[in-house]
């Protein structure tokens, strides 16, 4: 009796001493997180990551390990940052905008990467087909075909009598160019004329929206990307300042002081993210898995900033609102 209670003793170490070694951290799968962002600009999306991953099983530093990478809205660290990632020998990275995609792409044509949001991943090249990416780059695209004619519609309705739009974008990214030329068409069927204002680096922001007010614009609209998303508090002030209405491109500004936004729940796709990097760490290929886009976009409008620019929104465009901050 004694010896077989040695032995299953015996038996529950050596069980215990497996499991623990299979919690290492080195042992533990790696992924790896680049952002163009600071963590703070983007901490919803990292919380909904964090969110998907659980919903999936797994619980960052018990059963996954996360490197994250901050550019701090410094893009041109980005390439250092991929590299340091790749050197790393992560199993998978996560990642979101254009600047940031370029700098993985760049750095590894072998480990996944799932992609939180950007535009167009077809069109820059980053992918064969939605269907079918072919290569390592998959994930989640904010885009759809009416997208730009919806924002400028909302606000035709907000402010019936305008008649000049300027559009902030950062003109160094190939997939704001297409969203602005979408924009371009869309405004020509709302009897609209588009000003383009264009930056390359946070140093552009104040002296190229300065500049734009020269041709009083009626209202602004903000094309969001890495560069745009770091420089939103610089935006919101300024649009504050002139009592410029303006519409952005994600809704995660407007708990900061934005007017209103048309967007996908950018949130909610990082979420869906984690549920790809769990289909790759059990065997699948980003080769194989499509490129999802978003199937429900949401109205949001802040009450406080058009107050603050003597702003009255018009009751079928509150109708519309999906959230309202009072």
């Amino acid at each position: 009796m004694i010896k077989r209670l040695l032995w299953l003793l015996t038996l529950l170490l050596l069980a215990a001493g497996t499991f623990s070694e299979a919690q290492q951290p080195g042992n533990m799968p790696q992924l790896g997180f680049l952002s163009g962002n600071s963590a703070s600009t983007i901490s919803a999306r990292v919380g909904a990551f964090r969110q998907g991953l659980r919903e999936v099983g797994y619980a960052e530093g018990k059963n996954i390990a996360i490197e994250y990478r901050y550019a701090d809205g410094k893009l041109d660290r980005l390439n250092d940052l991929a590299a340091e990632l790749v050197t790393r020998k992560v199993s998978v990275i996560v990642t979101h905008g254009d600047s940031a995609i370029g700098a993985l792409n760049r750095a590894t044509k072998t480990i996944p990467i799932v992609v939180g949001v950007t535009g167009d991943l077809v069109e820059t090249g980053y992918a064969a087909s939605l269907a079918h990416p072919g290569g390592n780059i998959t994930g989640f695209v904010d885009t759809s075909p009416d997208l730009s004619g919806k924002r400028l519609e909302i606000l035709k309705e907000t402010l019936p009598k305008a008649l000049r739009i300027a559009v902030l974008w950062n003109s160094g990214n190939r997939v704001k160019l297409l969203d602005f030329k979408e924009s371009e068409k869309a405004a020509n069927a709302l009897g609209l004329t588009l000003q383009s204002v264009e930056v390359k680096k946070s140093a552009d922001f104040d002296s190229r929206l300065t500049a734009s007010l020269a041709q009083r614009p009626d209202a602004l609209v903000v094309l969001v990307d890495s560069l745009t998303t770091a420089n939103a508090k610089a935006v919101i002030e300024f649009a504050a300042k002139n009592k410029l209405p303006t519409m952005y491109g994600t809704s995660e500004v407007i708990d900061g002081g934005g007017l209103m936004s048309y967007a996908a729940n950018i949130p909610d796709l990082f979420r869906r993210a984690a549920a790809y990097v769990d289909k790759i760490l059990k065997g699948a290929s980003a080769a194989d898995l499509p490129i999802q886009q978003p199937n429900k976009f949401e109205l949001v409008i802040n009450l406080k900033a058009a107050k603050q620019i003597g702003l009255t929104i018009p009751p079928n465009v509150l109708a519309r609102a999906d959230k309202v901050i009072k």
